[in-house]
């Protein structure tokens, strides 16, 4: 007799792009897939370059994206993607708070507070005006 494995176990592994997908961190599979092979994926700190990498429960997935890293642990395979509050479900948020920045951002750089610094042109037509009127100086 064969040992055949029972058909109604769930699947616990499922692939990386299409969990991504389905949980709603990127907004495509094929997004998924280019973002893995850009190597901005990675998997229990372990770079992946394969979208058909197999995901299970309790892995941790942090995704770089363009202005902030992500950081998740896998709690439930999908099935489809479905709205964000049921995709939500798929997985526990890990990314830690940002960091409070102290320094200036660059538009606070550019701009200045009014009245600081150069005189605007306006300022300076009024500044001469003044000079050039009558003598006052003189006395």
């Amino acid at each position: 007799m064969s040992e055949q494995q029972p058909q109604s176990l769930p699947v616990s592994r499922q692939r990386l792009d299409k969990w991504l997908f389905f949980a709603r961190l990127l907004k495509s599979r094929s997004l998924a897939q280019k973002a893995i092979e850009a190597g901005h994926i990675s998997v229990n700190d372990t770079r992946i370059k394969q979208p058909a990498h197999a995901l299970k429960a309790g892995d941790t997935i942090v995704v770089s994206l363009d202005r902030r890293d992500l950081v998740v642990r896998v709690l439930l395979p999908g099935n489809r993607r479905r709205p964000y509050e049921e995709a939500r479900l798929l997985y526990e948020d890990l990314t830690p708070a940002p960091v409070s920045r102290e320094e200036r951002s660059a538009f606070e750089q550019a701009t200045r507070e009014r009245g600081s610094g150069r005189p605007t042109k306006k300022e300076r037509r009024e500044v001469d005006w003044l000079q050039s009127g009558p003598d006052w100086r003189e006395d």
